[in-house]
C-alpha cells in the first residue's frame, strides 16, 4: 500500500511535469504567431492551462523575477517537481523495502 501511494504521487508528478512543458511550448508557439489566440479551441486549451498552473506559478513570481524578459518561473516548478519525485521515491520506496 506504501509504494502504491509513492507510485501515485510520483505518476502526478509527471503528469503536472507534461502539463508544464506543453504549457512553455505552447507559449512560445504563441509568442511566433504559429498558434492563434483568437480560435477558440485554442483559446480554452490555454485557459485550461493557465488554470492548472497558475495556482503554482503566480506566488512564485513575485519572488522569481524574469531574466531578459524570459519567465525562469516553470524551471523553477519543474526542478520542484524532480526533488519532489526524489523525496517521495526516498520516503514511500526505501522504507517499502524495510516493511517487506
Amino acid at each position: 500500500m506504501i509504494s502504491a501511494a509513492g507510485q501515485l504521487l510520483i505518476f502526478l508528478l509527471n503528469v503536472y511535469f507534461w502539463i508544464i512543458v506543453i504549457q512553455v511550448a505552447l507559449s512560445w508557439l504563441i509568442a511566433f504567431n504559429v498558434v492563434n489566440t483568437s480560435n477558440p479551441s485554442a483559446r480554452n486549451f490555454i485557459d485550461l492551462l493557465n488554470k492548472v498552473t497558475d495556482p503554482v506559478f503566480k506566488p512564485l513570481r513575485k519572488y522569481v523575477p524574469p531574466i531578459g524578459g524570459i519567465d525562469i518561473t516553470p524551471i523553477v516548478v519543474i526542478f520542484g517537481i524532480f526533488l519532489l519525485q526524489r523525496l517521495v521515491a526516498g520516503l514511500f520506496f526505501s522504507s517499502a523495502v524495510l516493511y517487506n
